[in-house]
């Protein structure tokens, strides 16, 4: 698989408006061609926009269809794994056969989640009748049932770069749900990352979904991060870090709407 280094957005690639950078190997201390491009806050509104105009026709796939969806993406992740296992090798320094078993695992969360689909339980409702008479004092008509909320914004990690990066188990989940997914890829291993948003870019254009299901973006900074927490078109954020980034996402995300966020 050839990489542009590019952004990918929706089914559209975009090059660098803020910088690039280069991965680099740490075994030998040297960069890894190509370069790869930075972004800003106007890809972050672009992503987020094409996100939210898939959400609806993306939310009412039939489960049918959304399982082969999530089955398209482990097909590819199998396709390219030992491609991605040794990009990955060679931007982190881990071991290609331990990479090639992340990305079985990463192959394996995908077909999970499409037997959670097809089987459809998650939709089923919890209702609690009313009870008027109870005393001391009557109680109302509780109903609960799952529903993806729009689109989820999902931060890679570092130390799994594959079943905790752009194809991982936090993508899964939110598409699996029915919410479009964008990614902030991490900067440790763009190659890796770039393989496996394209195996994804693939599987929505071969299923006929939205193109906004899915964007994979890539900064220098804080700054997309920080305008992809604060969008009011994001409903959710997941990432895996420390616990003082932890506490940093619903800190700043309850400044502006977090009664739509979820962690």
């Amino acid at each position: 698989m050839k990489l542009t280094g590019n952004l990918l957005i929706g089914a559209h690639e975009v090059t660098a408006t803020t910088g690039t950078m280069k991965a680099l190997n740490p075994a030998t201390n040297a960069q890894i061609e190509p370069s790869f491009a930075f972004g800003a806050t106007a890809e972050v509104e672009r992503a987020a926009q094409l996100a939210d105009d898939a959400f609806d026709s993306y939310n009412h796939t039939s489960l049918d269809e959304r399982a082969a969806f999530l089955e398209r993406i482990a097909d590819g992740l199998d396709a390219v794994a030992p491609e991605l296992a040794q990009r990955a090798s060679l931007e982190t320094g881990l071991p290609a056969a331990q990479l090639e078993a992340e990305t079985a695992k990463a192959a394996t969360q995908f077909r999970q989640f499409a037997d959670v689909v097809r089987q459809g339980r998650f939709r089923q409702a919890t209702i609690d009748p009313a009870q008027p008479e109870r005393q001391p004092r009557p109680r109302m008509d509780h109903r609960m049932q799952k529903i993806a909320l729009g689109p989820v914004a999902i931060f890679g990690a570092s130390n799994f770069p594959i079943s905790y990066s752009v194809a991982g188990g936090d993508t899964a989940s939110a598409l699996a749900a029915g919410a479009p997914v964008i990614v902030k890829a991490h900067n440790a291993h763009p190659g890796a990352s770039e393989i496996m948003a394209r195996v994804i870019q693939q599987a929505v254009k071969d299923a006929g979904l939205h193109e906004g299901v899915f964007s994979m973006l890539r900064g220098g900074g804080n700054e997309i991060g920080e305008a992809l927490v604060d969008h009011p078109l994001i409903k959710g954020v997941t990432f895996t870090g420390s616990k003082g980034r932890h506490g940093a996402v619903p800190a700043r995300a309850a400044t502006s709407r977090s009664d739509s966020r979820v962690h």
